[in-house]
């Protein structure tokens, strides 16, 4: 069998089982179990896969097909994924990083300067934190989240993309919101639940089956956890810093709504790449103590 012969079958299952970017997931499944990239495939599409892909990797590749095929998710699978350029290990104890959250970072990144100090609430695998880090000097992040399992993978996260980094420093911290947290903060973003409770059966199998469901209930409307943490702000965030959320497509105007009746300042949303509201931003009045 070749590797355009394979790639082929592969995806034909996928689409079988009805799979979303059968085509993409059975592909790179395929370069991962190879150690291949695209261009290499393009190039030797009619090699045998037994030559290219020794020690029975063609067994690998359709096991990794029939796993897909039951909805796993391809991050799962695979062991990890790709975030602002950046690899993080993932597994079902964290939310899986999504392109989306990528609009946040880089909203957040026009306002972190050196020397700032960053909290992370509800991290998960820590993706927003330690690129926000990654992309900074002298910075200090401290990563919250009440899932231990969830803080272990974003320690392993953190050793492997800041182990070179001797001007960033971070660490995770096990809290329920703010009730671990001490000191305040420049910087404050967080990524938390914000599915509704009576939404999260009919999302995909990938999400409801397979993302821990800490990560995704929100309350019966979503907006729990937006409530908890504007109710702690003040105390944790300095005057004149700012605050950034990921939101779910309709609930950026709620979510500014909190901020204001806050007295927070600058309050608005930001779009993600598909034209969604995808971020609420906000500072805290320099008049405040």
């Amino acid at each position: 069998m070749t590797l355009e012969e394979a790639y082929t079958k592969g995806k034909r299952i996928l689409k079988e089982h009805e799979i979303d970017d059968a085509p993409q997931d059975a592909l790179w499944m395929l370069l991962e179990v190879c150690g291949i990239d695209r261009a290499y495939y393009l190039a030797h599409g009619n090699d045998e896969v037994d030559i290219t892909c020794q020690d029975g990797r063609e067994n690998r590749y359709f096991a990794m097909i029939g796993r897909r095929a039951e909805h796993i998710p391809l991050q799962h699978i695979l062991g990890y994924t790709e975030f602002m350029g950046l690899r993080f290990e993932v597994n079902e104890d964290v939310l899986i990083p999504r392109q989306d959250t990528e609009t946040l970072v880089e909203e957040a990144l026009q306002h972190v300067h050196d020397g700032m100090r960053i909290l992370d609430i509800c991290t998960g695998s820590g993706c927003i934190l330690l690129s926000l880090l990654n992309y900074s000097n002298d910075c200090t992040g401290i990563g919250s989240d009440i899932s231990d399992k969830a803080l272990e993978t974003a320690s392993q996260n953190a050793a492997g993309i800041l182990s070179s980094r001797e001007d960033v420093s971070v660490e995770f911290i096990r809290s329920d919101i703010f009730d671990n947290i001490e000191g305040r903060f420049d910087i404050i973003v967080s990524n938390p639940p914000y599915i509704r409770s009576d939404v999260i059966k009919t999302l995909a199998p990938e999400v409801k089956d397979h993302d821990p469901m800490i990560a995704l209930d929100g309350g019966s409307d979503g907006l729990m956890f937006y409530r908890r943490i504007v109710a702690g702000l003040d105390e944790h965030l300095v005057p004149g810093g700012c605050v950034f959320f990921e939101t779910g497509y309709d609930q950026g105007d709620a979510v500014c709504a909190l901020l204001k009746d806050k007295g927070y300042l600058d309050v608005r949303v930001i779009k993600d790449y598909s034209g969604n509201d995808r971020v609420v931003t906000g500072v805290r009045s320099c008049l405040i103590n």
